[in-house]
């Protein structure tokens, strides 16, 4: 029987669809009315690409060229599925019952359920969510005899939903793509765990897709039944599609060719969790004959940004080409982007948040500012200043910096530490990391304290002499016992960082994450380091603590008007009228170990996030390097990023960082001692050189001293100073850039301006 959707749509009238196309500009409609064959829109940011996508499944409809089931538009959330069909229903003045639209996951979901009995499995199948995918993976590495300890079940989830993304059940897997978990098992492992699901009627998130592909390839008269279904196909979002999407839409486009991709290469920053730039710059390749069209013209910032922005990714090589620009006149033209220099980064914290508010007095919504930073951990120097200046912020995407696991984790060590009847600090990790203690032994433990109206500490102490508990437990518990009063014993004679670095790596937490091969293991890594960096600014464990118990009480739910911090990643889709993008040194931004693991291609992905970036503002982007950075408690010079080099100067005003200090008359030269207070108040003192450009500085005078400002460049050949590394050799030079040979710390990069003849 043949659905209702299958039946032929009657012709178009005339002018059908006309008043649609009415508000677009030419590329948009050109977008619209290209709707036979396969055709990519190269959609840049703010040019318009939801309105495209939106007015042609309305054209499409309104001039009856498809009824409703006959066309299917994939999106990559719910929340856009929802919309685009609130959209299109409201341009047609009807509902799109009948549409197939949605996620990759849901439609293919959707697909399997009628055909599930093809791929073993019945139609009512279970759905499986990530808690229920590590449970099952946990029993399968039981089940083989390998220690879960030291091959995590977590682990062996992220290298098979590696595989599914690509499209391989276990016989398409490569060799050289099998790995060493549980010494080459992996494979072996993952067929187990498929049929595990099979025998539990079940799939998981990634078999939505890869089901599809078998059900696919081998029935060709299900294909064959979609390609007749199916007479336009919609993908917004392309080049965030992974290799298994890739390979879903071509099979099924294989029927009427009218396949119409929406994207943005220069937009392609998902890399690290399976999406294939290389997807969206083959198309043409991929289908012959295709229409491009290039929406180039951005509706949403000004011209300044918009050239500062289009420099920065002409710098990429793989990329298809597009230039973004806006129709506007003398007095639209905006700010320049902002290039700020500051001296680390707690002036960086502090200028963001004076500049926010500067310009929420001048009735600048806190709405409309954004911090975007490339990790996760930069957000505490932010969230912490802006707490101190009182304004509301929070943080999209995430939890703030002290709510999250790893942050909870460790500071329930130092807790516990501090006191030893804190039960809640010791629940949470006296098996985390994992110790052998389980529920059953736990649970002895805490009947007995309740008993006894003791804390769980105290009658650890004293169980560990008795036996309420297995041997191996109470030696597991004993050596528990002993770390906490190890670590307190040490809390009274070592400084709260030191310590930090201590109790995280003696007890495992560190080595922990460091083992974890989940995308998000590196970002909780970050935020421990960040954490004790933290905590180099505090004289006591007590005072650290107290100043974390404080920041988490802050409410900043009083208003609806906060400013916004989020990562790079989180703001894509996002616009507002002020954006700050701190952190614009090398090793930062550009990530260094995105540079590392993925090369060439690594450089690119980070520079199409340092795009998005920029294109997330409307009216203003300030962009923000620091000198020094303080990393595990010791100063490190930095040099600005590459990205600030590439921003064109006519669309840039720069600003370097700069301070106070006491003129010391050294002949030729002056030599400022650099007064500059940390984030917790205390001074820091920097000594550098600069010319003496002017006698009226006399010694001792106070002078205000741009850090930019230098002597000039060393030559290659010479010999310089430098207050960290010490002694060294200028290897090359490029613009205020040193190559420097050190003689007892090496090879290093660093900037002019801190280096002084030897």
């Amino acid at each position: 029987m043949t659905d209702l959707f299958e039946a032929s749509a009657p012709p178009p009238p005339p002018s059908a669809g006309s008043h649609l196309l009415g508000s677009l500009n030419e590329e948009q409609r050109q977008a619209v009315e290209a709707v036979d064959g396969p055709v990519l829109v190269l959609a840049g940011a703010g040019t318009g690409k939801t309105r495209v996508l939106t007015v042609r499944l309305a054209h499409i409809l309104a001039t009856r060229r498809a009824a409703p089931g006959q066309l299917l538009a994939v999106t990559f959330t719910n929340k856009a599925a929802r919309e685009m069909s609130e959209r299109v229903a409201g341009l047609i003045g009807r509902p799109t019952e009948g549409m197939w639209l949605g996620t990759f996951h849901a439609i293919g979901a959707r697909i399997l359920r009628r055909h599930a009995e093809l791929v073993g499995l019945r139609s009512n199948f279970t759905i499986i969510d990530m808690d229920d995918q590590l449970r099952l993976m946990k029993q399968i590495i039981e089940a083989n005899q390998i220690d879960e300890k030291r091959w995590p079940g977590r682990v062996l989830n992220h290298i098979v939903s590696r595989w599914k993304d690509k499209g391989w059940t276990p016989d398409q897997v490569p060799a050289e793509d099998v790995g060493d978990f549980a010494h080459g098992k992996g494979i072996e492992l993952y067929r187990d765990y498929q049929q595990r699901l099979a025998e539990l009627n079940a799939a998981d998130f990634g078999d939505l897709l890869l089901l599809c592909l078998e059900l696919f390839r081998e029935h060709p008269d299900v294909l064959a039944d979609y390609h007749r279904r199916f007479r336009y196909i919609l993908v917004d979002e392309y080049q965030d599609t992974n290799i298994a999407q890739y390979l879903w839409l071509r099979l099924l486009a294989q029927g009427s060719k009218n396949i119409c991709c929406v994207g943005d290469d220069d937009q392609s920053i998902y890399g690290w969790r399976g999406a294939e730039v290389g997807n969206i710059l083959r198309f043409e390749d991929d289908f012959p004959g295709a229409v491009v069209v290039r929406l180039e013209r951005n509706y949403r910032s000004t011209p300044y940004i918009l050239g500062a922005a289009s420099a920065l990714i002409a710098h990429n090589q793989g990329r298809l080409g597009k230039t973004l620009w806006t129709e506007a006149v003398d007095d639209e033209m905006g700010e320049p982007v902002k290039i700020q220099g500051v001296w680390d980064e707690a002036e960086e914290a502090r200028t963001v948040g004076e500049t926010m508010e500067d310009l929420q007095r001048h009735d600048h919504a806190l709405n409309d500012m954004a911090v975007l930073v490339r990790a996760g951990y930069q957000t505490r120097a932010f969230e912490e200043r802006l707490i101190t200046i009182g304004v509301p912020y929070r943080v999209v995407g995430g939890l703030r910096f002290y709510e999250r696991q790893e942050i909870r984790d460790a500071c329930a060590y130092f807790r516990l530490i501090r006191q030893g009847d804190d039960d809640l600090a010791f629940q949470r990790i006296v098996n985390t990391p994992k110790r052998g203690l389980g529920h059953k032994s736990l649970q002895t433990l805490y009947a007995i304290a309740r008993g006894r109206g003791q804390s769980l500490l105290s009658t650890s102490e004293q169980v560990i002499t008795t036996d309420e508990l297995p041997p191996q437990r109470r030696s597991t518990l004993r050596e528990f016992v002993e770390d906490i009063a190890r670590w307190r014993a040490e809390a009274s004679r070592l400084p709260p960082s030191e310590l930090a670095e201590i109790v995280l790596d003696e007890s495992g937490y560190t080595a922990m994450w460091m083992v974890d091969k989940s995308v998000q293991a590196p970002g909780r890594l970050e935020n421990l380091k960040e954490l004790v960096r933290a905590m180099t600014e505090f004289e006591t464990l007590d005072e650290f603590l107290d100043h974390v118990s404080l920041v988490m009480d802050v409410d900043t739910g009083k208003t609806n008007d906060m400013a916004n911090i989020m990562t790079l990643h989180s703001a894509k889709g996002l616009e507002f009228d002020t954006v700050f993008l701190p952190g614009w040194e090398e090793g930062v931004f550009p990530n260094q170990m995105a540079i590392d693991d993925n090369g060439y291609a690594g450089l690119e992905e980070e520079r199409r996030l340092a795009y998005v970036g920029l294109t997330r503002a409307r009216k203003r982007a300030i962009v923000l390097y620091a000198a020094n950075r303080t990393v595990h408690g010791q100063w490190q010079s930095n040099i600005p990023s590459r990205f600030v080099d590439e921003l064109p100067e006519d669309h840039t005003e720069r600003a370097e960082a700069s301070g106070y200090g006491f003129v010391q008359n050294d002949g030729a030269l002056w030599q400022i001692a650099m007064n500059r207070p940390n984030i917790s108040g205390r001074q820091s003192n920097y000594h550098r050189v600069i010319e003496a450009r002017s006698q009226r500085f006399g010694d001792k005078d106070e002078v205000f001293v741009p850090v930019g400002q230098g002597r000039g460049v060393p030559e290659i050949g010479s010999r310089v100073f430098h207050q960290k590394f010490g002694y060294g050799m200028v290897q090359s030079v490029d613009g205020s850039k040193l190559d420097i040979a050190f003689d007892k710390a090496g090879q290093k990069k660093v900037m002019a301006d801190f280096v002084e003849p030897a």
